[in-house]
């Protein structure tokens, strides 16, 4: 069970304060924990910001200026934070625009100065066993495995199936940001283009499909930004409300309704809804599209093997929890 505590010092005597930096495509984002030896998790800051770091890097293979900038400024932010609340390690993960960078030279300089620790680039497939581990530590206690946790970033989605631990795991170079720089230029986008993006998605999904077995999902959790996105207007909240949102169970149709709607709308349109996050306005379109071609995929690939899937869990426990849970 996860909880809010903002205390200066660890809750109860075996317990480590810890801080987890996750650095996507997107966004930064920070969480603050203390970890008891069994495993629980007691959130003391969560915080996330849009940095774009990932701006430009799938057309120019290059972390831009004004992106690192925006990242070393937000990670200074961060590091006051985790002095302030006394956390004894920090572990800072770096996903996929990290990867994909020919100057990531200058980005670790630059986190190495910011923070003090150096940025740890992991692969897709430590990416979804950590999101993984982070997601199932809350949702196994009510929800029956196998489970499909699908961590939608900017850059790209990780597939890992499993129960107790995972099993079978996927990165799959397709995301918000990715998706909306290849194909999703105009405004809204035109079907031309939705059937481009679509294209790639369906190509990454059958790639996928031949490692991980989609049609064994028995609980589909979805995890970051799009999805958290996506849910909070399925659910009609007029301001984002991270406890409505965690651990919300909606119908597929729903959600599938729901990722078409946004995917329809003009850039000014998604300005004005009060949920989403500032910067994610023109890349939730993209991300929408890639949650609910998931969405789609896993649900026929139950089908086809006499299951039926008819409702998709989003939780707000991911990558971050298992980076905390990791610390050592």
């Amino acid at each position: 069970m996860t909880q809010h505590v903002p205390a200066s010092h660890p809750a109860g005597p075996s317990a480590r304060r810890v801080a987890a930096v996750d650095c996507g495509t997107n966004s930064l984002r920070l969480l603050v924990a203390d970890v008891a030896a069994d495993g629980t998790l007691t959130e003391v800051d969560r915080r996330t910001t849009i940095v774009r770091l990932g701006q430009g890097v799938d057309r120019t293979g290059e972390l831009a200026p004004e992106a690192l900038e925006r990242t070393f400024a937000v990670t200074r932010e961060y590091a006051q934070v985790v002095a302030a609340t006394g956390a004894g390690k920090v572990r800072f993960v770096a996903t996929s625009a990290t990867r994909d960078a020919r100057n990531r030279d200058a980005f670790f300089a630059g986190i190495r100065e910011a923070i003090g620790v150096d940025a740890e680039v992991v692969s897709g497939d430590e990416e979804a066993q950590l999101s993984f581990r982070g997601a199932t530590g809350v949702v196994g206690a009510t929800h029956s495995g196998p489970y499909l946790v699908v961590d939608l970033g900017g850059g790209s989605t990780e597939l890992v199936l499993g129960e107790a631990a995972p099993e079978a795991a996927l990165s799959m170079d397709v995301g918000s940001v990715r998706l909306h720089e290849r194909h999703l230029r105009s405004d809204p986008p035109t079907a031309d283009e939705v059937a481009a993006a679509r294209a790639d998605v369906h190509a990454a999904l059958d790639a996928a499909a031949a490692v991980v077995p989609l049609g064994r999902t028995t609980t589909l959790v979805g995890l970051a930004g799009s999805v958290t996105s996506v849910t909070a207007c399925a659910l009609g909240l007029r301001a984002y409300d991270r406890s409505a949102v965690d651990g919300a169970q909606l119908a597929v149709d729903d959600v599938l309704a729901t990722c078409d709607r946004l995917l329809a709308m003009t850039r000014d349109e998604r300005l004005a809804l009060g949920f989403l996050q500032p910067g994610r306005a023109d890349v939730i379109g993209a991300g929408a599209l890639v949650w609910g071609e998931v969405v789609r995929r896993v649900r026929d690939d139950v089908a086809a093997a006499g299951g039926a899937l008819t409702h998709v869990l989003t939780s707000e426990h991911d990558i971050l929890d298992g980076i905390a849970l990791s610390i050592r």
